[in-house]
Protein backbone atom coordinates (compact mmCIF):
# COMPACT_ATOMS: atom_id res chain seq x y z
CA UNK A 1 0.00 0.00 0.00
CA UNK A 2 1.40 3.42 -0.98
CA UNK A 3 2.34 6.04 1.60
CA UNK A 4 -0.26 8.44 0.23
CA UNK A 5 -2.94 5.74 0.47
CA UNK A 6 -1.98 5.10 4.10
CA UNK A 7 -2.33 8.84 4.73
CA UNK A 8 -6.02 8.72 3.71
CA UNK A 9 -6.86 6.85 6.92
CA UNK A 10 -6.02 9.99 8.91
CA UNK A 11 -8.40 12.15 6.86
CA UNK A 12 -11.50 9.92 6.94
CA UNK A 13 -12.70 11.20 10.35
CA UNK A 14 -12.74 14.70 8.85
CA UNK A 15 -14.68 13.82 5.69
CA UNK A 16 -17.55 16.26 6.47
CA UNK A 17 -15.39 19.43 6.72
CA UNK A 18 -13.40 18.31 3.69
CA UNK A 19 -16.51 17.89 1.53
CA UNK A 20 -17.75 21.28 2.70
CA UNK A 21 -14.42 22.85 1.76
CA UNK A 22 -14.58 21.19 -1.66
CA UNK A 23 -18.06 22.61 -2.31
CA UNK A 24 -16.92 26.09 -1.28
CA UNK A 25 -13.86 25.72 -3.52
CA UNK A 26 -16.10 25.18 -6.56
CA UNK A 27 -18.08 28.32 -5.63
CA UNK A 28 -14.90 30.36 -5.11
CA UNK A 29 -13.62 29.18 -8.49
CA UNK A 30 -16.69 30.67 -10.17
CA UNK A 31 -16.08 34.06 -8.59
CA UNK A 32 -12.40 33.89 -9.56
CA UNK A 33 -13.41 33.39 -13.19
CA UNK A 34 -15.61 36.50 -12.95
CA UNK A 35 -12.90 38.71 -11.46
CA UNK A 36 -11.23 39.69 -14.78
CA UNK A 37 -14.57 40.17 -16.58
CA UNK A 38 -15.26 43.80 -15.44
CA UNK A 39 -12.03 45.08 -16.96
CA UNK A 40 -12.73 43.30 -20.25
CA UNK A 41 -16.22 44.88 -20.19
CA UNK A 42 -14.67 48.32 -19.66
CA UNK A 43 -12.21 47.87 -22.54
CA UNK A 44 -14.72 46.48 -25.04
CA UNK A 45 -17.98 48.22 -24.11
CA UNK A 46 -17.46 51.36 -22.04
CA UNK A 47 -14.32 52.96 -23.46
CA UNK A 48 -15.58 52.80 -27.08
CA UNK A 49 -18.84 54.44 -25.89
CA UNK A 50 -17.11 57.52 -24.44
CA UNK A 51 -18.61 60.63 -26.04
CA UNK A 52 -21.64 58.65 -27.16
CA UNK A 53 -24.88 57.64 -25.49
CA UNK A 54 -24.71 54.38 -23.50
CA UNK A 55 -27.73 53.04 -25.41
CA UNK A 56 -27.20 49.42 -26.39
CA UNK A 57 -24.87 48.55 -23.51
CA UNK A 58 -26.30 45.52 -21.74
CA UNK A 59 -25.24 43.27 -18.85
CA UNK A 60 -26.98 39.93 -18.50
CA UNK A 61 -29.77 41.09 -20.83
CA UNK A 62 -30.42 44.35 -18.96
CA UNK A 63 -30.15 47.54 -20.99
CA UNK A 64 -28.01 50.15 -19.23
CA UNK A 65 -29.05 52.94 -21.61
CA UNK A 66 -30.64 54.94 -18.73
CA UNK A 67 -27.29 55.13 -16.93
CA UNK A 68 -24.44 57.52 -17.64
CA UNK A 69 -21.03 56.18 -18.60
CA UNK A 70 -19.42 57.27 -15.26
CA UNK A 71 -22.26 55.55 -13.34
CA UNK A 72 -21.82 52.35 -15.29
CA UNK A 73 -18.04 52.58 -14.77
CA UNK A 74 -18.50 53.07 -11.02
CA UNK A 75 -20.89 50.09 -10.83
CA UNK A 76 -18.50 47.85 -12.74
CA UNK A 77 -15.59 48.88 -10.46
CA UNK A 78 -17.72 48.13 -7.39
CA UNK A 79 -18.51 44.77 -8.96
CA UNK A 80 -14.75 44.10 -9.25
CA UNK A 81 -14.40 44.63 -5.49
CA UNK A 82 -17.45 42.44 -4.75
CA UNK A 83 -16.10 39.55 -6.85
CA UNK A 84 -12.73 39.89 -5.09
CA UNK A 85 -14.31 39.92 -1.61
CA UNK A 86 -16.52 36.93 -2.37
CA UNK A 87 -13.65 34.88 -3.81
CA UNK A 88 -11.27 35.89 -0.98
CA UNK A 89 -13.84 35.39 1.79
CA UNK A 90 -14.77 31.92 0.59
CA UNK A 91 -11.04 31.18 0.15
CA UNK A 92 -10.46 32.19 3.78
CA UNK A 93 -13.17 29.80 5.02
CA UNK A 94 -11.74 27.00 2.86
CA UNK A 95 -8.22 27.68 4.14
CA UNK A 96 -9.33 27.57 7.78
CA UNK A 97 -11.28 24.35 7.25
CA UNK A 98 -8.37 22.60 5.55
CA UNK A 99 -5.87 23.97 8.07
CA UNK A 100 -7.93 22.62 10.96
CA UNK A 101 -8.22 19.19 9.31
CA UNK A 102 -4.48 19.11 8.56
CA UNK A 103 -3.49 20.09 12.11
CA UNK A 104 -5.90 17.58 13.65
CA UNK A 105 -4.38 14.90 11.42
CA UNK A 106 -0.92 15.86 12.68
CA UNK A 107 -2.11 15.62 16.28
CA UNK A 108 -3.64 12.21 15.65
CA UNK A 109 -0.55 10.87 13.88
CA UNK A 110 1.79 12.27 16.55
CA UNK A 111 -0.29 10.72 19.30
CA UNK A 112 -0.33 7.33 17.57
CA UNK A 113 3.44 7.36 17.00
CA UNK A 114 4.08 8.41 20.62
CA UNK A 115 1.73 5.72 21.92
CA UNK A 116 3.30 3.13 19.62
CA UNK A 117 6.81 4.02 20.79
CA UNK A 118 5.72 3.54 24.39
CA UNK A 119 4.23 0.15 23.59
CA UNK A 120 7.22 -1.18 21.65
CA UNK A 121 9.65 -3.39 23.60
CA UNK A 122 12.96 -2.12 24.96
CA UNK A 123 14.76 -4.03 22.21
CA UNK A 124 13.40 -1.53 19.67
CA UNK A 125 14.62 1.44 21.72
CA UNK A 126 17.99 -0.20 22.37
CA UNK A 127 18.58 -0.34 18.61
CA UNK A 128 17.68 3.31 17.94
CA UNK A 129 18.65 6.77 19.11
CA UNK A 130 16.11 8.48 21.35
CA UNK A 131 16.54 11.70 19.37
CA UNK A 132 15.60 9.90 16.14
CA UNK A 133 12.33 8.72 17.70
CA UNK A 134 11.72 12.26 19.02
CA UNK A 135 12.38 13.67 15.53
CA UNK A 136 9.75 11.35 14.05
CA UNK A 137 7.18 12.41 16.63
CA UNK A 138 7.90 16.16 16.44
CA UNK A 139 8.89 16.75 12.80
CA UNK A 140 8.26 13.78 10.50
CA UNK A 141 4.63 13.68 11.68
CA UNK A 142 4.06 17.13 10.17
CA UNK A 143 4.30 15.53 6.74
CA UNK A 144 0.67 14.39 7.11
CA UNK A 145 -0.46 18.01 7.06
CA UNK A 146 1.67 18.69 3.98
CA UNK A 147 0.11 15.73 2.19
CA UNK A 148 -3.43 16.84 3.08
CA UNK A 149 -2.91 20.50 2.17
CA UNK A 150 -1.13 19.67 -1.08
CA UNK A 151 -3.72 17.12 -2.18
CA UNK A 152 -6.45 19.64 -1.44
CA UNK A 153 -4.49 22.18 -3.48
CA UNK A 154 -4.51 19.65 -6.31
CA UNK A 155 -8.33 19.60 -6.08
CA UNK A 156 -8.53 23.41 -5.99
CA UNK A 157 -6.19 23.72 -8.94
CA UNK A 158 -8.07 21.08 -10.92
CA UNK A 159 -11.34 22.98 -10.46
CA UNK A 160 -9.63 26.21 -11.45
CA UNK A 161 -8.00 24.60 -14.46
CA UNK A 162 -11.25 23.04 -15.63
CA UNK A 163 -13.13 26.34 -15.26
CA UNK A 164 -10.43 28.36 -17.01
CA UNK A 165 -10.16 25.87 -19.87
CA UNK A 166 -13.94 25.71 -20.38
CA UNK A 167 -14.16 29.51 -20.45
CA UNK A 168 -11.26 29.74 -22.91
CA UNK A 169 -12.93 27.14 -25.12
CA UNK A 170 -16.11 29.24 -25.15
CA UNK A 171 -14.18 32.24 -26.52
CA UNK A 172 -11.61 30.52 -28.78
CA UNK A 173 -11.24 26.75 -28.98
CA UNK A 174 -7.93 26.99 -30.87
CA UNK A 175 -6.27 28.98 -28.10
CA UNK A 176 -7.76 26.59 -25.52
CA UNK A 177 -6.29 23.56 -27.27
CA UNK A 178 -2.95 25.33 -27.72
CA UNK A 179 -2.77 25.98 -23.97
CA UNK A 180 -2.99 22.23 -23.29
CA UNK A 181 0.06 21.29 -25.37
CA UNK A 182 2.36 21.97 -22.42
CA UNK A 183 0.57 19.52 -20.08
CA UNK A 184 2.12 16.21 -21.27
CA UNK A 185 5.57 17.83 -21.26
CA UNK A 186 5.08 18.98 -17.67
CA UNK A 187 3.88 15.53 -16.63
CA UNK A 188 7.05 14.07 -18.13
CA UNK A 189 9.17 16.63 -16.22
CA UNK A 190 7.43 15.69 -12.95
CA UNK A 191 8.10 12.00 -13.60
CA UNK A 192 11.79 12.65 -14.29
CA UNK A 193 12.45 14.67 -11.14
CA UNK A 194 9.98 13.14 -8.64
CA UNK A 195 11.99 10.04 -7.66
CA UNK A 196 15.20 12.02 -7.28
CA UNK A 197 13.48 14.60 -5.06
CA UNK A 198 11.93 11.91 -2.86
CA UNK A 199 15.28 10.17 -2.34
CA UNK A 200 17.03 13.45 -1.56
CA UNK A 201 14.23 14.41 0.86
CA UNK A 202 14.70 11.12 2.72
CA UNK A 203 18.42 11.83 3.06
CA UNK A 204 17.63 15.29 4.49
CA UNK A 205 15.31 13.79 7.10
CA UNK A 206 18.08 11.42 8.21
CA UNK A 207 20.67 14.23 8.28
CA UNK A 208 18.40 16.51 10.32
CA UNK A 209 17.79 13.67 12.76
CA UNK A 210 21.57 13.24 13.09
CA UNK A 211 21.98 16.97 13.81
CA UNK A 212 19.36 16.73 16.56
CA UNK A 213 21.08 13.67 18.02
CA UNK A 214 24.47 15.38 18.13
CA UNK A 215 23.02 18.51 19.74
CA UNK A 216 21.00 16.52 22.28
CA UNK A 217 23.92 14.32 23.33
CA UNK A 218 26.32 17.25 23.59
CA UNK A 219 23.99 19.49 25.58
CA UNK A 220 22.86 16.71 27.92
CA UNK A 221 26.52 16.03 28.75
CA UNK A 222 27.65 19.66 28.93
CA UNK A 223 29.07 19.23 32.44
CA UNK A 224 31.37 16.42 31.30
CA UNK A 225 32.28 18.29 28.11
CA UNK A 226 33.41 21.31 30.09
CA UNK A 227 35.17 19.18 32.72
CA UNK A 228 37.33 17.54 30.05
CA UNK A 229 37.77 20.68 27.99
CA UNK A 230 36.17 19.11 24.90
CA UNK A 231 34.03 22.10 23.87
CA UNK A 232 35.91 22.60 20.58
CA UNK A 233 35.66 18.89 19.73
CA UNK A 234 31.91 18.88 20.35
CA UNK A 235 31.49 21.95 18.16
CA UNK A 236 33.55 20.32 15.39
CA UNK A 237 31.41 17.17 15.61
CA UNK A 238 28.22 19.23 15.46
CA UNK A 239 29.56 21.26 12.54
CA UNK A 240 30.32 18.05 10.64
CA UNK A 241 26.72 16.86 11.09
CA UNK A 242 25.38 20.29 10.15
CA UNK A 243 27.57 20.35 7.03
CA UNK A 244 26.16 16.99 5.89
CA UNK A 245 22.65 18.39 6.34
CA UNK A 246 23.62 21.54 4.45
CA UNK A 247 25.00 19.55 1.52
CA UNK A 248 21.86 17.39 1.39
CA UNK A 249 19.70 20.54 1.34
CA UNK A 250 21.83 22.05 -1.41
CA UNK A 251 21.41 18.93 -3.55
CA UNK A 252 17.64 18.96 -3.08
CA UNK A 253 17.33 22.67 -3.85
CA UNK A 254 19.57 22.35 -6.91
CA UNK A 255 17.31 19.60 -8.24
CA UNK A 256 14.21 21.72 -7.51
CA UNK A 257 15.70 24.76 -9.27
CA UNK A 258 16.62 22.73 -12.36
CA UNK A 259 13.10 21.40 -12.54
CA UNK A 260 11.72 24.92 -12.03
CA UNK A 261 13.75 26.25 -14.98
CA UNK A 262 12.47 23.44 -17.19
CA UNK A 263 8.84 23.95 -16.19
CA UNK A 264 9.09 27.74 -16.49
CA UNK A 265 10.54 27.44 -19.98
CA UNK A 266 7.71 25.14 -21.08
CA UNK A 267 5.12 27.59 -19.76
CA UNK A 268 6.87 30.59 -21.38
CA UNK A 269 6.95 28.84 -24.77
CA UNK A 270 3.28 27.87 -24.55
CA UNK A 271 2.29 31.40 -23.48
CA UNK A 272 4.22 32.92 -26.37
CA UNK A 273 2.45 30.61 -28.82
CA UNK A 274 -0.91 31.50 -27.33
CA UNK A 275 -0.26 35.25 -27.57
CA UNK A 276 0.85 34.90 -31.17
CA UNK A 277 -2.30 33.04 -32.20
CA UNK A 278 -4.51 35.34 -30.09
CA UNK A 279 -3.00 38.46 -31.63
CA UNK A 280 -3.57 37.04 -35.11
CA UNK A 281 -7.22 36.39 -34.20
CA UNK A 282 -7.63 39.99 -33.00
CA UNK A 283 -6.21 41.29 -36.30
CA UNK A 284 -8.58 38.97 -38.20
CA UNK A 285 -11.52 40.27 -36.16
CA UNK A 286 -12.25 36.94 -34.49
CA UNK A 287 -11.52 38.35 -31.00
CA UNK A 288 -11.82 41.79 -29.43
CA UNK A 289 -9.08 43.53 -27.49
CA UNK A 290 -10.99 42.99 -24.24
CA UNK A 291 -11.48 39.32 -25.01
CA UNK A 292 -7.78 38.75 -25.70
CA UNK A 293 -6.98 40.51 -22.45
CA UNK A 294 -9.56 38.32 -20.66
CA UNK A 295 -8.07 35.20 -22.25
CA UNK A 296 -4.56 36.23 -21.21
CA UNK A 297 -5.81 36.54 -17.63
CA UNK A 298 -7.42 33.11 -17.89
CA UNK A 299 -4.13 31.78 -19.22
CA UNK A 300 -2.44 32.95 -16.04
CA UNK A 301 -5.23 31.28 -14.06
CA UNK A 302 -4.49 28.15 -16.07
CA UNK A 303 -0.70 28.15 -15.92
CA UNK A 304 -0.08 29.44 -12.40
CA UNK A 305 -1.81 26.47 -10.72
CA UNK A 306 -0.39 24.16 -13.39
CA UNK A 307 3.13 25.33 -12.56
CA UNK A 308 2.34 25.15 -8.84
CA UNK A 309 1.12 21.58 -9.31
CA UNK A 310 4.60 20.54 -10.38
CA UNK A 311 6.01 21.90 -7.12
CA UNK A 312 3.16 20.23 -5.25
CA UNK A 313 4.16 16.91 -6.78
CA UNK A 314 7.71 17.38 -5.51
CA UNK A 315 6.51 18.60 -2.09
CA UNK A 316 4.39 15.46 -1.86
CA UNK A 317 7.47 13.36 -2.55
CA UNK A 318 9.31 15.09 0.30
CA UNK A 319 6.32 14.67 2.63
CA UNK A 320 6.04 11.01 1.65
CA UNK A 321 9.62 10.51 2.81
CA UNK A 322 8.75 11.90 6.25
CA UNK A 323 5.50 9.96 6.46
CA UNK A 324 7.33 6.76 5.51
CA UNK A 325 9.52 7.19 8.61
CA UNK A 326 6.37 7.52 10.71
CA UNK A 327 4.84 4.43 9.15
CA UNK A 328 8.02 2.46 9.91
CA UNK A 329 7.26 3.00 13.61
CA UNK A 330 3.54 2.26 13.33
CA UNK A 331 4.20 -0.93 11.33
CA UNK A 332 6.80 -2.24 13.77
CA UNK A 333 5.50 -5.39 15.43
CA UNK A 334 5.67 -5.69 19.21
CA UNK A 335 8.08 -8.54 19.96
CA UNK A 336 6.68 -8.71 23.50
CA UNK A 337 2.98 -8.38 22.71
CA UNK A 338 0.15 -9.66 24.87
CA UNK A 339 -1.15 -13.05 23.79
CA UNK A 340 -4.60 -12.94 22.12
CA UNK A 341 -6.06 -14.85 25.07
CA UNK A 342 -3.98 -13.10 27.76
CA UNK A 343 -5.68 -12.92 31.15
CA UNK A 344 -5.37 -10.50 34.03
CA UNK A 345 -2.86 -11.65 36.64
CA UNK A 346 -4.63 -11.88 40.00
CA UNK A 347 -3.15 -10.26 43.10
CA UNK A 348 0.23 -11.95 43.40
CA UNK A 349 1.66 -13.70 46.43
CA UNK A 350 5.15 -13.12 45.03
CA UNK A 351 6.17 -16.67 44.12
CA UNK A 352 8.61 -16.56 41.22
CA UNK A 353 10.09 -19.42 39.17
CA UNK A 354 12.56 -19.29 36.27
CA UNK A 355 12.68 -22.55 34.29
CA UNK A 356 15.64 -23.17 31.95
CA UNK A 357 15.67 -19.50 30.93
CA UNK A 358 17.94 -18.39 28.08
CA UNK A 359 18.14 -15.03 26.37
CA UNK A 360 20.07 -13.37 23.57
CA UNK A 361 19.72 -10.02 21.84
CA UNK A 362 20.76 -11.73 18.61
CA UNK A 363 22.13 -15.09 17.51
CA UNK A 364 25.65 -13.72 17.94
CA UNK A 365 25.02 -12.27 21.42
CA UNK A 366 23.85 -14.93 23.91
CA UNK A 367 23.39 -13.36 27.35
CA UNK A 368 21.76 -15.99 29.58
CA UNK A 369 22.06 -19.79 29.51
CA UNK A 370 19.74 -22.32 31.20
CA UNK A 371 18.94 -20.29 34.33
CA UNK A 372 16.86 -22.14 36.92
CA UNK A 373 15.66 -20.32 40.02
CA UNK A 374 12.83 -20.53 42.54
CA UNK A 375 11.91 -17.61 44.80
CA UNK A 376 9.39 -18.08 47.61
CA UNK A 377 6.86 -15.35 48.54
CA UNK A 378 8.48 -12.68 50.73
CA UNK A 379 12.01 -13.97 50.07
CA UNK A 380 14.89 -11.61 49.29
CA UNK A 381 17.28 -12.75 46.56
CA UNK A 382 20.45 -10.88 45.62
CA UNK A 383 22.15 -11.24 42.23
CA UNK A 384 25.88 -10.63 42.16
CA UNK A 385 28.63 -11.09 39.63
CA UNK A 386 30.97 -9.20 37.38
CA UNK A 387 30.00 -6.63 34.77
CA UNK A 388 28.27 -8.31 31.84
CA UNK A 389 27.29 -11.38 33.83
CA UNK A 390 23.62 -10.91 32.83
CA UNK A 391 22.15 -9.64 36.12
CA UNK A 392 20.17 -6.68 34.75
CA UNK A 393 19.05 -8.66 31.71
CA UNK A 394 17.75 -11.45 33.93
CA UNK A 395 15.67 -9.07 36.03
CA UNK A 396 14.39 -7.33 32.87
CA UNK A 397 12.64 -10.59 31.97
CA UNK A 398 10.44 -10.44 35.10
CA UNK A 399 8.31 -7.40 33.99
CA UNK A 400 8.56 -8.59 30.36
CA UNK A 401 10.76 -5.81 29.09
CA UNK A 402 12.12 -8.72 27.06
CA UNK A 403 10.92 -12.30 26.56
CA UNK A 404 13.29 -15.22 27.06
CA UNK A 405 14.43 -16.92 23.89
CA UNK A 406 14.06 -20.26 25.70
CA UNK A 407 12.43 -21.40 28.92
CA UNK A 408 9.79 -19.47 30.82
CA UNK A 409 9.17 -17.17 33.77
CA UNK A 410 6.32 -18.12 36.10
CA UNK A 411 4.62 -16.01 38.79
CA UNK A 412 2.22 -17.79 41.16
CA UNK A 413 1.90 -20.62 38.65
CA UNK A 414 1.13 -18.31 35.71
CA UNK A 415 3.49 -18.14 32.74
CA UNK A 416 3.92 -14.38 32.46
CA UNK A 417 3.40 -14.60 28.68
CA UNK A 418 -0.16 -15.80 29.37
CA UNK A 419 -1.15 -12.65 31.32
CA UNK A 420 -1.43 -9.03 30.21
CA UNK A 421 1.66 -6.88 30.58
CA UNK A 422 -0.35 -4.19 32.35
CA UNK A 423 -1.60 -6.55 35.07
CA UNK A 424 1.86 -8.12 35.39
CA UNK A 425 3.66 -4.79 35.82
CA UNK A 426 1.02 -3.65 38.30
CA UNK A 427 2.44 -6.36 40.64
CA UNK A 428 6.02 -5.08 40.38
CA UNK A 429 7.81 -2.03 41.80
CA UNK A 430 11.24 -1.05 40.50
CA UNK A 431 13.91 1.17 42.07
CA UNK A 432 16.78 1.86 39.69
CA UNK A 433 20.38 2.94 40.20
CA UNK A 434 19.49 6.43 38.99
CA UNK A 435 15.85 7.12 39.75
CA UNK A 436 14.10 8.55 36.70
CA UNK A 437 12.06 11.64 37.54
CA UNK A 438 9.87 13.69 35.22
CA UNK A 439 9.95 17.48 34.86
CA UNK A 440 6.93 17.99 37.07
CA UNK A 441 6.12 18.24 40.77
CA UNK A 442 7.35 16.08 43.63
CA UNK A 443 3.75 14.99 44.21
CA UNK A 444 3.23 13.77 40.65
CA UNK A 445 6.55 11.93 40.63
CA UNK A 446 5.72 10.02 43.80
CA UNK A 447 2.23 9.19 42.51
CA UNK A 448 3.47 8.16 39.06
CA UNK A 449 2.73 4.46 39.67
CA UNK A 450 -0.60 5.25 41.36
CA UNK A 451 -2.02 8.48 39.93
CA UNK A 452 -5.30 8.08 41.86
CA UNK A 453 -3.50 8.18 45.24
CA UNK A 454 -4.77 10.65 47.83
CA UNK A 455 -2.63 13.41 49.30
CA UNK A 456 -2.52 11.51 52.60
CA UNK A 457 -1.24 8.36 50.82
CA UNK A 458 1.48 10.35 49.06
CA UNK A 459 2.65 12.01 52.26
CA UNK A 460 2.64 8.68 54.12
CA UNK A 461 4.75 7.08 51.37
CA UNK A 462 7.20 9.99 51.55
CA UNK A 463 7.42 9.65 55.34
CA UNK A 464 8.18 5.92 55.08
CA UNK A 465 10.88 6.73 52.51
CA UNK A 466 12.28 9.40 54.89
CA UNK A 467 11.69 12.01 52.21
CA UNK A 468 8.99 14.14 53.86
CA UNK A 469 11.37 16.46 55.73
CA UNK A 470 13.48 17.53 52.74
CA UNK A 471 10.34 17.84 50.59
CA UNK A 472 8.73 20.21 53.10
CA UNK A 473 11.97 22.21 53.21
CA UNK A 474 11.59 22.94 49.48
CA UNK A 475 9.88 26.27 48.59
CA UNK A 476 6.72 24.65 47.25
CA UNK A 477 6.70 21.50 49.33
CA UNK A 478 5.03 18.67 47.41
CA UNK A 479 4.17 21.13 44.63
CA UNK A 480 7.86 21.93 44.00
CA UNK A 481 9.17 21.30 40.51
CA UNK A 482 12.00 18.74 40.46
CA UNK A 483 13.55 20.07 37.23
CA UNK A 484 14.57 18.14 34.13
CA UNK A 485 15.30 14.53 35.14
CA UNK A 486 15.19 15.65 38.79
CA UNK A 487 18.06 18.12 38.36
CA UNK A 488 16.94 20.26 41.33
CA UNK A 489 17.48 17.33 43.71
CA UNK A 490 20.57 15.50 44.95
CA UNK A 491 21.18 11.86 44.02
CA UNK A 492 20.09 10.72 47.48
CA UNK A 493 16.92 12.81 47.33
CA UNK A 494 16.05 11.38 43.94
CA UNK A 495 16.50 7.87 45.31
CA UNK A 496 14.18 8.62 48.21
CA UNK A 497 11.54 9.91 45.79
CA UNK A 498 11.92 6.63 43.86
CA UNK A 499 11.56 4.63 47.07
CA UNK A 500 8.48 6.67 48.05
CA UNK A 501 7.04 5.83 44.64
CA UNK A 502 7.60 2.12 45.38
CA UNK A 503 6.03 2.45 48.87
CA UNK A 504 2.96 4.08 47.34
CA UNK A 505 2.56 1.46 44.61
CA UNK A 506 2.75 -1.25 47.30
CA UNK A 507 3.41 -4.07 44.82
CA UNK A 508 4.17 -7.61 46.11
CA UNK A 509 7.33 -7.95 43.97
CA UNK A 510 10.17 -5.45 44.32
CA UNK A 511 13.14 -5.13 41.95
CA UNK A 512 16.15 -3.11 43.11
CA UNK A 513 18.76 -2.50 40.41
CA UNK A 514 21.93 -1.12 41.98
CA UNK A 515 19.88 1.22 44.21
CA UNK A 516 22.86 2.54 46.21
CA UNK A 517 25.83 2.31 43.84
CA UNK A 518 25.87 6.06 43.09
CA UNK A 519 25.68 7.10 46.76
CA UNK A 520 28.32 8.01 49.32
CA UNK A 521 28.68 5.60 52.29
CA UNK A 522 26.67 7.77 54.70
CA UNK A 523 23.77 8.26 52.29
CA UNK A 524 23.97 4.60 51.28
CA UNK A 525 23.57 3.48 54.87
CA UNK A 526 20.52 5.72 55.32
CA UNK A 527 18.97 4.56 52.05
CA UNK A 528 19.54 0.90 52.95
CA UNK A 529 17.67 1.40 56.22
CA UNK A 530 14.74 2.76 54.20
CA UNK A 531 14.98 -0.10 51.71
CA UNK A 532 14.95 -2.64 54.55
CA UNK A 533 11.55 -1.26 55.55
CA UNK A 534 10.35 -1.34 51.94
CA UNK A 535 11.48 -4.96 51.45
CA UNK A 536 9.55 -6.36 54.41
CA UNK A 537 6.79 -8.72 53.34
CA UNK A 538 7.68 -8.43 49.64
CA UNK A 539 9.47 -10.76 47.25
CA UNK A 540 12.61 -8.72 46.57
CA UNK A 541 15.16 -9.15 43.79
CA UNK A 542 18.21 -6.97 44.21
CA UNK A 543 21.25 -6.42 41.98
CA UNK A 544 24.36 -4.98 43.56
CA UNK A 545 28.12 -4.88 43.35
CA UNK A 546 28.36 -4.06 47.05
CA UNK A 547 28.57 -7.44 48.71
CA UNK A 548 28.29 -6.05 52.24
CA UNK A 549 24.75 -4.81 51.63
CA UNK A 550 23.40 -8.27 50.70
CA UNK A 551 25.63 -10.67 52.61
CA UNK A 552 22.83 -11.55 55.05
CA UNK A 553 19.86 -11.89 52.65
CA UNK A 554 17.84 -15.09 52.20
CA UNK A 555 19.56 -16.21 49.00
CA UNK A 556 22.47 -14.96 46.91
CA UNK A 557 22.68 -15.96 43.24
CA UNK A 558 26.12 -15.65 41.66
CA UNK A 559 26.13 -15.17 37.88
CA UNK A 560 29.07 -15.55 35.52
CA UNK A 561 28.82 -15.41 31.72
CA UNK A 562 25.03 -15.65 31.88
CA UNK A 563 24.98 -18.82 34.00
CA UNK A 564 24.19 -19.42 37.69
CA UNK A 565 27.44 -20.70 39.16
CA UNK A 566 26.46 -20.58 42.85
CA UNK A 567 23.54 -19.78 45.09
CA UNK A 568 22.90 -19.90 48.81
CA UNK A 569 23.27 -17.76 51.94
CA UNK A 570 26.31 -15.53 52.26
CA UNK A 571 28.18 -17.35 55.07
CA UNK A 572 27.63 -20.71 53.36
CA UNK A 573 29.00 -19.44 50.05
CA UNK A 574 32.06 -17.94 51.73
CA UNK A 575 32.73 -21.29 53.38
CA UNK A 576 32.66 -23.02 49.96
CA UNK A 577 35.53 -20.86 48.75
CA UNK A 578 34.05 -20.42 45.26
CA UNK A 579 33.09 -17.42 43.11
CA UNK A 580 31.21 -15.64 45.88
CA UNK A 581 34.08 -16.07 48.31
CA UNK A 582 36.35 -14.37 45.76
CA UNK A 583 33.93 -11.45 45.45
CA UNK A 584 33.72 -11.30 49.25
CA UNK A 585 37.52 -11.08 49.56
CA UNK A 586 37.82 -8.47 46.81
CA UNK A 587 35.40 -6.29 48.79
CA UNK A 588 37.82 -6.49 51.75
CA UNK A 589 35.23 -8.25 53.85
CA UNK A 590 37.54 -11.02 55.03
Amino acid sequence: MSVHHRALAYFRPFLGPTLGAMALTILASGFNLLRPWPLAFIVDRLLPAVGKTPHGITVGGFDLGAWSIPAILAAVCVLMVIFHLLASGIGYVVSMLTLRVGLKSVMRLRTEIYACLHSLPLKYHDERRTSDSSFRVAYDSQSIQTIYSKWFFVFQSSIGLAGAFATMWFFDWQIAMLSLLVVPLMVFAIHVFAKRIRNESTVIQEMESAVLTTAQEGLSSVKMVQAFGREDDEVRQFKASARQSLEANLRLNATSMKSSILVGTLIAASSAAMFYVGSMHVMDGKLTLGEIWYLSTLLLMLYQPLEALTYVAWALQGAAAGLQRCIEVLDREDDVADAPDAKTLPQSKGELVLEHVAFSYSDERPILHDVDLRVSPGQTVAFVGGTGAGKSTLLSLIPRFYDPTAGRVVIDGHDIRSVTKKSLRAQISIVLQDTLLFSTTVRENIAYGRPDATEEDIIEAARRAQAHEFIMAMPGGYSSQVGERGGHLSVGQRQRIGIARAFLKNAPILILDEPTSALDPTTEAAIMQTLDVLMRGRTTLIITHRIATVHGVDNIVVLANGTVVEQGRGPELVARGGAYAALHRSANLG
